[in-house]
């Protein structure tokens, strides 16, 4: 059971969290439209990027949607998913690591990718700290 009560303003368990504060949830749901709407990367490399970030992050929640694959064959998801597992469980990515980066992906996917992995993270971290589990139902 989620620490706090779940609100009325909201779709999911987690939005009902975040509707405690309306002007927030329609700002965050309004970020999540723009990240999930862009064509830059596919669905297959964000969901291997959120599955990754799911179970470093630890939300419960998050981690019940699937595990990360063993098996990746796409280099930008490879590269995406090693970007997400560093960034998660450090506070600095290295040089080489940049480079590695640079040579599948434009500055302004690094930009976005980035963006993404921190707001995926933000998300994960918020429903760890308020114990939102795969089970919460509204």
């Amino acid at each position: 059971m989620a620490i706090i009560s779940f609100s009325q303003n909201g779709l999911t368990p987690f939005q009902q969290l975040l509707g405690h504060n309306k002007d927030i949830l329609e700002k965050w749901v309004s970020l999540e439209e723009c990240i999930f709407s862009s064509g830059t990367f596919s669905a297959e490399l964000k969901e291997e990027v959120r599955r990754t970030l799911a179970f470093n992050n630890g939300c419960e929640y998050c981690k019940a949607k699937g595990n990360p694959s063993n098996a990746i064959i796409d280099l930008r998801t490879q590269v995406a998913a090693h970007v997400a597992d560093l960034s998660s469980k450090e506070t600095h990515i290295s040089d080489q690591d940049f480079c590695t980066m640079r040579e599948v992906f434009t500055e302004s996917e690094i930009s976005e990718l980035l963006s993404f992995i921190c707001f995926i993270t933000a998300c994960q971290r918020f429903g760890a700290l308020l114990n939102l589990m795969p089970t919460c139902q509204i």
